[in-house]
Protein backbone atom coordinates (compact mmCIF):
# COMPACT_ATOMS: atom_id res chain seq x y z
CA UNK A 1 0.00 0.00 0.00
CA UNK A 2 1.38 3.61 -1.17
CA UNK A 3 1.84 6.03 1.73
CA UNK A 4 -0.84 8.12 -0.14
CA UNK A 5 -3.45 5.76 -0.10
CA UNK A 6 -2.06 4.66 4.06
CA UNK A 7 -2.96 8.56 4.76
CA UNK A 8 -6.43 8.57 3.12
CA UNK A 9 -7.29 5.16 5.16
CA UNK A 10 -5.79 6.84 8.11
CA UNK A 11 -8.23 9.70 8.06
CA UNK A 12 -11.25 7.45 7.24
CA UNK A 13 -10.72 5.55 10.37
CA UNK A 14 -11.89 8.47 13.01
CA UNK A 15 -15.34 8.89 10.63
CA UNK A 16 -16.12 5.09 10.68
CA UNK A 17 -14.93 4.59 14.32
CA UNK A 18 -17.36 7.49 15.40
CA UNK A 19 -20.81 5.68 13.10
CA UNK A 20 -20.02 2.40 15.05
CA UNK A 21 -19.75 3.84 18.64
CA UNK A 22 -23.18 6.00 17.58
CA UNK A 23 -24.56 2.88 16.45
CA UNK A 24 -23.65 0.60 19.59
CA UNK A 25 -24.66 3.66 21.69
CA UNK A 26 -27.93 3.75 20.27
CA UNK A 27 -28.38 0.09 20.90
CA UNK A 28 -27.28 -0.11 25.00
CA UNK A 29 -30.63 1.42 26.02
CA UNK A 30 -32.47 -1.36 24.01
CA UNK A 31 -30.84 -4.33 24.87
CA UNK A 32 -30.72 -3.04 28.68
CA UNK A 33 -34.85 -3.07 28.68
CA UNK A 34 -35.01 -5.82 26.84
CA UNK A 35 -32.77 -8.11 28.87
CA UNK A 36 -34.64 -7.32 31.96
CA UNK A 37 -38.32 -7.26 30.54
CA UNK A 38 -37.12 -10.84 29.00
CA UNK A 39 -35.39 -12.10 32.17
CA UNK A 40 -32.52 -13.26 29.16
CA UNK A 41 -29.01 -13.36 30.50
CA UNK A 42 -27.76 -13.27 26.75
CA UNK A 43 -29.72 -10.58 26.21
CA UNK A 44 -28.15 -8.35 29.10
CA UNK A 45 -24.81 -10.45 27.84
CA UNK A 46 -25.21 -8.63 24.23
CA UNK A 47 -25.76 -5.18 26.42
CA UNK A 48 -22.86 -5.55 28.85
CA UNK A 49 -20.70 -6.26 25.40
CA UNK A 50 -22.24 -3.79 23.86
CA UNK A 51 -21.34 -0.81 27.01
CA UNK A 52 -17.39 -2.49 26.37
CA UNK A 53 -17.41 -1.94 22.77
CA UNK A 54 -18.53 1.58 23.13
CA UNK A 55 -15.55 2.34 25.74
CA UNK A 56 -12.87 0.58 24.03
CA UNK A 57 -14.20 2.45 20.87
CA UNK A 58 -13.78 5.55 22.51
CA UNK A 59 -10.04 4.73 23.65
CA UNK A 60 -9.77 3.73 19.97
CA UNK A 61 -10.57 7.32 18.68
CA UNK A 62 -7.90 8.63 21.59
CA UNK A 63 -5.37 6.71 19.92
CA UNK A 64 -5.98 7.30 16.40
CA UNK A 65 -5.71 11.01 17.44
CA UNK A 66 -2.20 10.02 19.47
CA UNK A 67 -0.83 7.81 16.21
CA UNK A 68 -2.13 11.00 13.57
CA UNK A 69 0.06 13.84 15.39
CA UNK A 70 2.58 12.35 14.00
CA UNK A 71 2.38 9.03 12.03
CA UNK A 72 5.78 8.81 10.65
CA UNK A 73 7.73 8.83 14.07
CA UNK A 74 8.96 5.06 15.26
CA UNK A 75 6.19 2.87 17.07
CA UNK A 76 2.98 5.43 15.94
CA UNK A 77 1.04 2.28 16.19
CA UNK A 78 0.80 1.81 19.77
CA UNK A 79 -1.71 3.35 20.94
CA UNK A 80 -3.67 1.61 18.38
CA UNK A 81 -2.24 -1.57 19.74
CA UNK A 82 -3.26 -0.60 23.65
CA UNK A 83 -6.35 0.35 22.88
CA UNK A 84 -6.89 -3.45 21.10
CA UNK A 85 -5.55 -4.64 24.60
CA UNK A 86 -7.85 -2.47 26.41
CA UNK A 87 -10.62 -3.54 24.02
CA UNK A 88 -9.62 -7.28 24.39
CA UNK A 89 -9.24 -7.00 28.38
CA UNK A 90 -12.70 -6.21 28.43
CA UNK A 91 -14.36 -8.61 26.73
CA UNK A 92 -13.06 -10.76 28.95
CA UNK A 93 -14.47 -8.90 31.76
CA UNK A 94 -17.87 -9.09 30.40
CA UNK A 95 -17.38 -12.60 29.79
CA UNK A 96 -16.61 -13.64 32.79
CA UNK A 97 -19.43 -11.84 34.35
CA UNK A 98 -21.73 -13.59 31.98
CA UNK A 99 -20.32 -16.86 32.10
CA UNK A 100 -20.46 -16.92 36.08
CA UNK A 101 -24.37 -16.28 35.85
CA UNK A 102 -25.15 -18.13 32.91
CA UNK A 103 -23.47 -21.32 35.03
CA UNK A 104 -25.46 -20.10 38.24
CA UNK A 105 -28.92 -20.67 36.02
CA UNK A 106 -27.85 -23.68 34.58
CA UNK A 107 -27.55 -25.10 37.97
CA UNK A 108 -30.16 -23.44 40.17
CA UNK A 109 -32.97 -23.75 37.26
CA UNK A 110 -33.35 -21.13 34.71
CA UNK A 111 -35.98 -18.72 35.35
CA UNK A 112 -38.90 -18.57 32.29
CA UNK A 113 -37.47 -16.15 29.78
CA UNK A 114 -40.02 -13.88 27.48
CA UNK A 115 -38.96 -15.12 24.15
CA UNK A 116 -40.81 -11.86 21.99
CA UNK A 117 -38.22 -9.63 23.38
CA UNK A 118 -35.26 -11.67 22.61
CA UNK A 119 -36.41 -12.03 19.05
CA UNK A 120 -36.94 -8.29 18.36
CA UNK A 121 -33.62 -6.87 20.07
CA UNK A 122 -31.60 -9.66 18.79
CA UNK A 123 -32.85 -8.65 15.34
CA UNK A 124 -32.58 -5.20 15.33
CA UNK A 125 -28.87 -5.68 16.81
CA UNK A 126 -28.10 -8.26 13.87
CA UNK A 127 -29.16 -5.59 11.47
CA UNK A 128 -27.09 -2.90 13.60
CA UNK A 129 -24.00 -4.69 13.47
CA UNK A 130 -24.19 -5.58 10.07
CA UNK A 131 -24.43 -2.29 9.48
CA UNK A 132 -21.39 -1.24 11.50
CA UNK A 133 -19.15 -3.92 9.81
CA UNK A 134 -20.20 -2.82 6.57
CA UNK A 135 -18.94 1.10 7.58
CA UNK A 136 -16.15 -0.55 8.67
CA UNK A 137 -15.74 -1.88 5.19
CA UNK A 138 -13.77 -5.57 4.19
CA UNK A 139 -10.33 -3.54 4.25
CA UNK A 140 -10.64 -2.58 8.30
CA UNK A 141 -9.08 -6.23 8.59
CA UNK A 142 -5.96 -5.23 7.43
CA UNK A 143 -5.35 -1.66 8.57
CA UNK A 144 -4.15 -2.26 11.85
CA UNK A 145 -4.82 -4.53 14.89
CA UNK A 146 -7.67 -1.96 16.52
CA UNK A 147 -9.55 -1.61 14.09
CA UNK A 148 -9.24 -5.32 13.17
CA UNK A 149 -10.57 -5.69 16.75
CA UNK A 150 -13.87 -3.39 15.83
CA UNK A 151 -14.21 -5.44 13.25
CA UNK A 152 -13.91 -8.91 14.86
CA UNK A 153 -16.25 -7.49 17.14
CA UNK A 154 -18.96 -6.31 14.72
CA UNK A 155 -19.52 -9.53 13.22
CA UNK A 156 -19.00 -11.99 16.47
CA UNK A 157 -21.93 -9.55 18.31
CA UNK A 158 -23.97 -10.15 14.66
CA UNK A 159 -23.60 -13.78 15.21
CA UNK A 160 -24.32 -13.98 18.73
CA UNK A 161 -27.44 -11.82 17.98
CA UNK A 162 -28.70 -14.28 15.38
CA UNK A 163 -28.20 -17.30 17.49
CA UNK A 164 -30.00 -15.43 20.63
CA UNK A 165 -32.77 -14.56 18.04
CA UNK A 166 -33.03 -18.47 17.20
CA UNK A 167 -33.31 -19.46 20.65
CA UNK A 168 -36.09 -16.76 21.57
CA UNK A 169 -38.07 -17.80 18.47
CA UNK A 170 -37.49 -21.24 20.38
CA UNK A 171 -38.40 -20.20 23.44
CA UNK A 172 -41.64 -17.84 22.09
CA UNK A 173 -43.02 -21.24 20.35
CA UNK A 174 -42.71 -23.59 22.86
CA UNK A 175 -42.94 -21.86 25.72
CA UNK A 176 -40.75 -23.53 27.70
CA UNK A 177 -36.55 -24.87 26.89
CA UNK A 178 -35.93 -21.79 28.96
CA UNK A 179 -32.36 -23.28 29.59
CA UNK A 180 -31.33 -22.39 26.01
CA UNK A 181 -30.83 -18.89 27.16
CA UNK A 182 -28.29 -19.59 29.50
CA UNK A 183 -26.62 -22.24 27.65
CA UNK A 184 -26.39 -19.73 24.53
CA UNK A 185 -24.93 -17.30 26.93
CA UNK A 186 -22.16 -19.56 28.07
CA UNK A 187 -21.40 -20.61 24.34
CA UNK A 188 -21.31 -17.36 22.84
CA UNK A 189 -19.19 -16.09 26.13
CA UNK A 190 -16.42 -18.81 25.32
CA UNK A 191 -16.01 -18.05 21.57
CA UNK A 192 -15.45 -14.31 22.72
CA UNK A 193 -13.22 -15.27 25.01
CA UNK A 194 -11.32 -17.38 22.88
CA UNK A 195 -10.97 -14.03 20.12
CA UNK A 196 -10.50 -12.39 22.99
CA UNK A 197 -7.08 -13.78 23.98
CA UNK A 198 -5.92 -14.29 20.92
CA UNK A 199 -5.94 -10.39 20.21
CA UNK A 200 -4.55 -9.98 23.96
CA UNK A 201 -1.27 -12.49 22.47
CA UNK A 202 -0.83 -10.70 19.31
CA UNK A 203 -0.99 -7.47 20.78
CA UNK A 204 1.34 -8.22 23.86
CA UNK A 205 3.78 -9.38 21.21
CA UNK A 206 3.09 -6.22 19.25
CA UNK A 207 4.21 -4.27 22.45
CA UNK A 208 7.11 -5.81 23.42
CA UNK A 209 8.29 -5.70 20.03
CA UNK A 210 10.67 -2.83 18.22
CA UNK A 211 8.70 -2.30 15.43
CA UNK A 212 5.07 -1.81 15.81
CA UNK A 213 3.52 -1.65 12.50
CA UNK A 214 -0.01 -3.38 11.30
CA UNK A 215 -0.34 -1.77 8.03
CA UNK A 216 -0.88 -3.54 5.13
CA UNK A 217 2.14 -3.50 3.05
Amino acid sequence: MSDAAKHSVRRSQRSRILIVLGLNAALIVGLVVAGVLAHSVSVLAAAGDTIADCFALVLGLIAIALRDRNPDRPNAQRPIVAAALVNATLLLIVTATVAIEAVSRLREGSPPVEGLPMVIVSVITVLVMLAGAFVLGRSAADEDLHMRSVLIDALADAAAAAAIAVAGAIILVTDSFYWLDPVLALGVSVLIAIAGIQLIVKAIAALRGKDVDFDDD
